[in-house]
């Protein structure tokens, strides 16, 4: 079923390693022009290297999905060389890992910025593109934790649920523009910023290895393992493609049965 976003112009955010950068991926096999954009530029570029070392167009742009300026100066950019935007995906996150009682505000605001304000902001700018365009699809990665509370991850756990709610208003207010909005929701996937957590390198410490860390937490998995970054953007890819033509506001939980 190659090609099934032929001629497409995606933009992924966060694009620079695990989910984004397994959908960008992806989207340039399945016939896409992918913009790859990351608040690491140097990741950004080594994505797009990869993308177009196996035939894929791809262009790594330096954005901070936090900031209104950096989304004007990407639009500006992509529209002015590949005329459109077909696809969105807003996927840039952190993780945080502290009881509330123990959180700063500061810290608190920082995951909301990164992980609501880069959505909304991506939305937004997405509708304004793609209703002016004759309709386009856009897929926020939210995460099964915004269905299922964990304790020590209050921010995340808030901003992800805010997530879900703000992709199904936006598909309300996108649909009379034929631009669709979905979500897709995650639980334990195998990235780096799973592995970044301090809880994650304790574990990794008391049990020797990686790969050990990663089975004792898939334990609360119907699966028993974590996902692949590929498996979550094969999701992604189906709300983007015209496969899921009458979707919108959904959430597609990606989790293994875990919410279940």
């Amino acid at each position: 079923m190659a090609g099934r976003i032929a001629g497409k112009v995606a933009l992924v955010t966060g694009a620079g390693s695990g989910i984004g950068q397994a959908t960008a991926e992806l989207f340039a096999e399945e016939g896409a022009r992918v913009v790859v954009t990351d608040i690491d530029v140097a990741a950004a570029e080594a994505a797009a290297t990869r993308i177009a070392t196996r035939g894929g167009q791809a262009l790594a742009l330096e954005l901070d999905a936090t900031d209104e300026a950096d989304w004007e100066s990407v639009l500006d950019r992509v529209l002015a060389g590949w005329g459109r935007i077909d696809i969105l995906v807003n996927n840039a996150g952190i993780a945080s890992s502290a009881p509330l009682a123990d959180s700063t505000l500061a810290d608190f605001r920082r995951v909301i910025a990164v992980n609501l304000d880069s959505v909304f902001l991506g939305t937004q700018r997405g509708i304004r593109v793609m209703r002016g365009a004759g309709g386009g699809s856009i897929v926020n990665v939210a995460s099964a934790s915004g269905k299922r509370a964990s304790a020590g991850a209050g921010a995340y756990c808030a901003s992800k649920a805010a997530v879900v709610m703000l992709t199904k208003v936006a598909a309300l207010e996108g649909a009379p523009h034929r631009v669709r909005v979905n979500a897709v929701l995650p639980a334990g996937v195998e990235t780096p910023m799973w592995e970044k957590q301090p809880f994650f390198q304790a574990l990794v410490k008391e049990l020797g290895d990686v790969r050990e860390a990663y089975a004792a937490l898939a334990k609360t998995s119907p699966f028993a393992r974590f996902a692949t970054p590929r498996e979550v953007a094969a999701a992604i890819l189906m709300c983007a493609s015209d496969e899921s033509s009458y979707v919108t506001g959904a959430e597609i939980l990606v989790d293994g049965g875990y919410t279940a």
